[in-house]
């Protein structure tokens, strides 16, 4: 099947929307996927400029939304016609997903970050040449073909528009703070760096009752986005000191709870000097750089811990479906830092998003869609 797709050549290449594009035939646990819209993520950035690298040329995205057209003959749970957001593989055999924990398969790169389909066939292919994929799905496309458990049904009322980063960035930063620091209620948390993924992880330390919810950023828009959002307290770490600030908000003592978003090697470790004694930091940004510590007094005599998380250790169907309920009772405003843009303007729409400028931009691949249809 001949689609469209923007497709990266080489590392750092622009993406070039081509329409000679030929899709992979679905296998017996796939759907097909008409695309409607897909968010940009910095990961998709990471893996355009070589931070990370899979292989060129390829299709980038991982934020999906659309409707299913067609299923394959082993598809339990998904129909025609139904709406879904797409995210990450798990092989659902290994011990971690067994355990429930598929952030964890033990396949987890072979699946999402090797290029192919799980079986090692190419879900892509140019002139007979194979293109790369992304979460074996790759949703900067005009169709996709996916498992099962790529997909994650979403109710038909909602705008599949603003669905897509659910997938990936709003489940990242929630769960972050949801699924792997469960702060108590009463409790304090700091958020480094307020893109979608950190005021994800904001509003989900809001929604479960810490009583200081402190957002850091160096851009004034974000940092009022913030407290319109929820956040307590805003630090333009640009114009104080962030880690003295949060003392100061918190008696002296720190936070309970920090969140890096950013990977940056000196807001990491602003990340972690900003703790409570027996404070823990989540860092969970695509990231090259490194941090420097001195083990014993940042770590040892504080008790404090480092964690790394990995799609906020979430079940995309289990964590997709309670982001929702939440954004329907007006608790997780996602929409609120999304910005549409047109499929052609896919590198206007990637420069903003790395610039600062959007904080969530959305491809709008199907112009014709209709919310609630």
């Amino acid at each position: 099947m001949r689609i469209k797709a923007a497709v990266v050549n080489k590392k750092g290449g622009d993406f070039e929307i081509k329409d000679d594009v030929e899709l992979a035939d679905m296998q017996a646990d796939d759907l097909q996927v008409h695309m409607v819209a897909t968010g940009i993520c910095h990961s998709d950035e990471a893996l355009r400029k070589g931070t990370a690298e899979i292989g060129y040329p390829i299709v980038l995205g991982h934020e999906g939304s659309g409707i299913v057209e067609k299923v394959g003959p082993e598809v339990k749970d998904f129909n025609p016609g139904d709406h879904v957001v797409l995210s990450f593989y798990g092989c659902g055999n290994c011990i971690n997903c067994l355990k429930g924990i598929p952030t964890q398969c033990l396949n987890y790169a072979a699946n999402n970050l090797s290029g192919v389909r799980p079986d090692g066939s190419a879900h892509f292919t140019e002139n007979g040449h194979k293109v790369a994929d992304m979460f074996d799905q790759s949703s900067f496309t005009t169709t996709t073909v996916v498992r099962e458990r790529n997909a994650v049904k979403v109710p038909k009322d909602l705008d599949l528009r603003q669905l897509g980063p659910l997938g990936c960035g709003y489940v990242t930063g929630s769960g972050t703070v949801f699924n792997t620091l469960k702060p108590e209620p009463g409790s304090t948390i700091a958020v480094f760096g307020t893109g979608a993924v950190g005021l994800a992880a904001m509003m989900a330390g809001r929604i479960s009752g810490c009583t200081k919810v402190i957002a850091v950023d160096i851009v004034p828009d974000r940092l009022k986005l913030a407290k319109e959002l929820g956040a307590t307290d805003a630090i333009n770490s640009k114009d104080e000191d962030p880690v003295k600030a949060i003392q100061d908000l918190t008696d002296g003592h720190g936070v309970d709870y920090s969140v890096d978003t950013t990977g940056v090697k000196a807001v990491m470790e602003d990340s972690i000097k900003a703790l409570a004694q027996g404070g823990t930091t989540a860092t969970i940004a695509v990231t090259d750089q490194h941090v420097d510590l001195d083990t014993w007094n940042d770590l040892c005599v504080s008790d404090r811990k480092v964690v790394g998380v990995n799609m906020g250790d979430s079940i995309p169907q289990v964590d997709i479906p309670r982001l929702i309920r939440f954004y329907k009772l007006g608790m997780f405003d996602f929409d609120k830092t999304e910005k549409f843009y047109k499929f052609d303007q896919i590198n206007q729409a990637n420069a903003d998003s790395v610039s600062g400028k959007t904080i969530k931009p959305v491809l709008i691949i199907d112009e014709d869609y209709k919310p609630g249809k």
